[in-house]
Order: C-alpha cells, then sequence, then structure tokens
C-alpha cells in the first residue's frame, strides 16, 4: 500500500493565515496599520524573517501594501472602488439618498438583528456607549453628529458578529456618513424631529441590549421610516416656499 508523503507546512504560511483570518474577522481592518516587523514576531512569537516572508506573499496576494518608510498597512481597495464613485453620483443626483436610505433598510435592519441575537456584553457595553455619544454630539457641528451616528451603527454590525455584513458596511463608511449627513442638515431644523429619531435609537438600543431580534430590526425599520417620511415632508415644503417666491417675484 503507498502513502502520499506528508509535506510539512512552511512557518511564512501559518503566519499568513493567521493575518488573514484576522482582517476576515474583521481584527484587522482596512486601511489599518500593521505593527512593527519587532512587535509583531514578538506577538506571533516567530522569527522576523519568516514575518517577512509571509508579508511578502500577503502584498503579492492584494491584501497588505507597504508604504515607503511609513509601514505596512491592509489594503482598503474595496472601500475606494465601492464609495468614491458613489459619492460622486449622490453629488450629481441628490434623489439618490432616497435609494441608499432604502438599502440602510436592508444592511441596518439585519445588523440590527443579529447583534440583538448574537451580541456579547461588551458588544452591548460598545453600542450604548457610543449611543451615548450620540447624545452628547447632538448640539454640535452636523459632521461631528454624522460620525457619531455613523459609529452608532457600526458597533450594531460589529455585534452582529457577519464578516460579510462588517466588511461591506466599513467599505462604505464615507458613502453612509455622507447619506447621514445630509440627512441630518435636511432635517435638524424641524422641530421635534431630532428628539423622534433619539427615541427610536434608544428602542433598538433597548431591544438589541434585551436580545430581542425581531423587536431589534423593527424599530430599526421604524427608524429609518420616519426619516424616509420627515425628508419626503420637508422637501414639499420647500418646493411650495420655492413656487410662493416664484410667484412673488412674477407679480
Amino acid at each position: 500500500m503507498a502513502f502520499d508523503r506528508i509535506q510539512p507546512t512552511k512557518l511564512s504560511d501559518v503566519i499568513m493565515q493567521r493575518i488573514e483570518a484576522m482582517i476576515v474577522d474583521g481584527t484587522l481592518e482596512a486601511g489599518a496599520r500593521l505593527p512593527s516587523e519587532r512587535d509583531l514576531a514578538h506577538q506571533f512569537s516567530v522569527s522576523r524573517p519568516s514575518l517577512r516572508e509571509a508579508i511578502q506573499k500577503l502584498e503579492a496576494r492584494g491584501l497588505l501594501e507597504r508604504h515607503q518608510g511609513g509601514g505596512t498597512y491592509v489594503c482598503d481597495n474595496m472601500q475606494k472602488r465601492v464609495a468614491e464613485p458613489l459619492l460622486e453620483l449622490l453629488t450629481q443626483h441628490p434623489e439618490s439618498q432616497f435609494d441608499l436610505l432604502e438599502f440602510r433598510h436592508a444592511l441596518e435592519g439585519i445588523s440590527s438583528y443579529y447583534a440583538a441575537m448574537r451580541g456579547t456584553a461588551t458588544d452591548i457595553e460598545r453600542i450604548e456607549e457610543s449611543f451615548k455619544a450620540v447624545q452628547r454630539d447632538a448640539s454640535g457641528e452636523l459632521v461631528a453628529q454624522a460620525q457619531a451616528l455613523n459609529e452608532f451603527n457600526l458597533r450594531i454590525c460589529e455585534a452582529s458578529h457577519n464578516v460579510i455584513l462588517l466588511h461591506l458596511v466599513r467599505s462604505m463608511q464615507p458613502l453612509l456618513q455622507q447619506n447621514i449627513q445630509q440627512n441630518l442638515q435636511d432635517l435638524s431644523h424641524k422641530a421635534g424631529v431630532m428628539q423622534q429619531l433619539h427615541q427610536h435609537r434608544q428602542h433598538i438600543v433597548t431591544a438589541i441590549s434585551a436580545g430581542e431580534p425581531e423587536q431589534a430590526r423593527d424599530a430599526c425599520h421604524q427608524l429609518l421610516a420616519y426619516i424616509e417620511n420627515a425628508l419626503l415632508t420637508s422637501n414639499r415644503e420647500q418646493s411650495r416656499i420655492q413656487r410662493s417666491l416664484r410667484r412673488t417675484q412674477t407679480g
């Protein structure tokens, strides 16, 4: 009986697989800088030549990139391919903001559902902390408010423990933040709207903390539906004001 020879696994391949796994599960984010070779070799308890070989292989596969004199980074090509063309599209076609809002129903609704189902105590704590940050920035500049809300949504996505969702949401961060900021700009001056938005988000946090997936998803849908209706109402009001101004000018 013949037996196939067992090939020993190269240490550099083991290191490469470990770094790959950290990229897949989101431990190493797109654009994140890796520790220095010395620190990384120490953390993995491997030799620097083996580590260097693993990094070179990951570079060849397009997962890592070296910046001359600036270290090694996880490639963020996906974010550039997804976000930059769509940001330009939304700038040229503002009505596409509603398409993105509809897409967020699916994206954030399923994130909230699985966050309530799978979120750990640490996840819940991070979500609650980010929600407090949203409250603290509620009276600040629109950019700061949008950043805080984007971070809040990302914490919920992380708690879903679905790596596909996580990578998709991270790749769309500039796009999602731009949509949030635009919505805030259109709605922040409307009486009572921001308080209603806060209450909807509180329902999401409460449902996730209580481990109620369906309630968390429904609360997320109710939030986004409220935003959409408020925007449509605001647009109608603006259109009515513009028509009145035109009549006044022509009169």
